[in-house]
């Protein structure tokens, strides 16, 4: 039995619990057993779920929002979930922070969860007299809340008011996440996209328990964020993007407003400055970081590994400090990710010196440092994160740095990467490492992979949309949906739950939400779809 198992048994034993079978190995619940139905679509997989059938709660014009007393992170997350229900409901659902819980009513505790839900975890109990959800820190209220979103009829997700009732099915559920990185990342180099668009995406990535929004923040055909010591990085090199559309970029305003808002949402902002390839944009932006002094004009086409930094120039890393010194300022996440793929015009040798001099930089600036999995070519710090894009099951250089202690999140391009057509005739994406449907989204396990890389050296998931052909919200969403869930369960939930018709079943159940949502979602034909969807 696997560390995760016994755990999962010590859990549900200490609670009493038994795992609703469901929910487990995908076959149907008891017809009797509405509730256990209900539970069973969750997604990601809980870790255990316990229906009581025949009971439920309902959410009336009576029912107070309750958040542990004291703690200003549980009010905001009872805020926020109350003020979502009060669109779609119509009832008043009042937030109060007092000492008593109320009678009837919906609790938000910082107290009471079991012992090894850890950071994020949670326990939800919903009997006929009240929902409580309990929590050793505010991520896990969060998370916690995201589970009983989905509990609710799905139009408890509508934009305008709609009529109920507001039934939840009674029962319990203890969770905690199988990883502690679980990412999407969205390109915004390739194609600009506005800070009400940035955010829109971290609502939706929020609701399946992800906790981490890596931001692709410059390329060859755009840089995104200003920088106060480099002005011409925005100004000019953020001018553009595939295509040779008007580009853009986030001000450091914007920026910042876009990490609090996910950090509203327990998400982590991870951003990256691609180097030293991918690099067009800034040597656009300034002749003198070109090492003969002539900056090339800007690029809007898709063809990569023709940039580099100067790595010989030490004007080079005066740059780099000062850009990424701006950045690790406005963001309070641990991570820096500093790129490192498809530098094809950077020698081996010149290449191992830039990653070389680059990490204590970003270390320097209390950050760690994630770059893409090619700089396992090269001596790393120990903190340092690898993050996996290959298309094999082995990898020799990043084998042998998970075996000095690199911590790798896995992203492999052929199982992962949300900017790969779902078929040949798919309108939107690329094809270059596959094609992806939602079972080869699903089937695969990230602790076991990559060979050489075990579960214990494997931080997290992510999900990666590069945009060379995505320019709308509607694009991030029709790539995102419904193979972002995959990963999510992948990274959140106990390999013990991985069942693959089990979680199509599941899926499908959220395409009425995404209905009511307006997410355009793509109608994959290896789910099924129920009325509403």
């Amino acid at each position: 039995m696997t560390t995760a198992s016994r755990r999962t048994r010590l859990i549900a034993a200490l609670a009493g619990l038994v795992v609703t079978a469901g929910l487990v190995s995908g076959t149907a619940a008891p017809a009797v057993a509405a509730t256990a139905v209900a539970f069973s679509t969750v997604v990601p997989a809980p870790v255990s779920a316990t229906a009581a059938p025949g009971v439920s709660y309902a959410i009336t014009s009576a029912t107070t929002v309750y958040a542990a007393p004291g703690s200003a992170p549980a009010a905001a997350i009872a805020d926020q979930f109350a003020a979502r229900l009060r669109v779609s409901t119509g009832l008043p659902l009042p937030v109060v922070t007092t000492v008593a819980a109320p009678a009837d009513g919906i609790a938000l505790l910082l107290t009471g969860a079991p012992s090894g839900v850890g950071a994020e975890g949670y326990q939800l109990d919903i009997t006929a007299g009240a929902i409580t959800v309990r929590a050793s820190q505010p991520a896990g209220l969060f998370r916690g809340v995201q589970t009983l979103r989905q509990l609710l009829p799905v139009t408890a997700d509508a934009t305008t008011a709609q009529a109920g009732p507001w039934p939840v099915p009674g029962g319990r559920i203890i969770d905690y996440p199988r990883f502690a990185y679980r990412g999407a990342m969205l390109d915004v180099a390739r194609h600009f996209f506005t800070v009400a668009q940035v955010e829109r995406y971290i609502d939706q990535i929020a609701l399946y328990k992800i906790n981490t929004l890596h931001l692709h923040l410059s390329d060859d055909q755009g840089w995104r964020i200003a920088i106060n010591s480099w002005p011409n990085l925005a100004a000019y090199g953020g001018g553009t993007q595939v295509g040779g559309g008007p580009g853009g970029y986030y001000t450091q305003a914007d920026y910042t407003a876009i990490v609090n808002y996910a950090a509203a949402r327990y998400v982590t902002i991870v951003p990256e400055i691609d180097m030293p390839g991918h690099t067009n944009a800034a040597l656009a932006s300034y002749a003198q970081l070109n090492c003969n002094g002539v900056a090339p004009a800007r690029y809007t086409g898709t063809q990569v590994g023709f940039s580099s930094l100067c790595v010989s120039m030490e004007l080079t890393y005066t740059f780099i400090d000062q850009v990424l010194g701006e950045i690790a300022a406005l963001t309070p996440g641990p991570y820096m990710h500093i790129g490192g793929d498809e530098a094809s015009s950077t020698t081996a040798s010149d290449y191992a010196t830039f990653i070389g001099r680059v990490q204590p930089i970003v270390a320097a600036h209390g950050k760690t440092v994630m770059g893409w999995h090619d700089v396992a070519n090269t001596t790393l710090l120990p903190s340092t994160v690898a993050q996996f894009w290959g298309t094999t099951t082995s990898n020799a250089p990043v084998a042998a740095a998970a075996a000095n202690g690199t911590k790798v999140v896995m992203s492999p391009a052929n199982k992962a990467y949300l900017d790969m057509k779902y078929r040949n005739n798919t309108r939107l994406g690329q094809k270059w490492a596959g094609l992806i449907d939602v079972n080869t989204a699903y089937d695969w396990n990230p602790g076991a992979y990559l060979s050489g890389v075990g579960e214990t050296a494997v931080l997290g998931v992510e999900a990666p949309l590069w945009t060379e052909t995505i320019v709308t919200s509607a694009d991030i969403e029709y790539m995102a949906f419904p193979r972002l869930p995959a990963i999510a369960e992948l990274g959140w939930s106990p390999w013990s739950t991985h069942n693959a018709t089990a979680f199509t079943s599941r899926l499908g159940a959220q395409g009425p939400r995404w209905h009511v949502m307006g997410i355009n979602y793509y109608h994959s034909t290896q789910v099924t779809w129920p009325s509403g969807s």
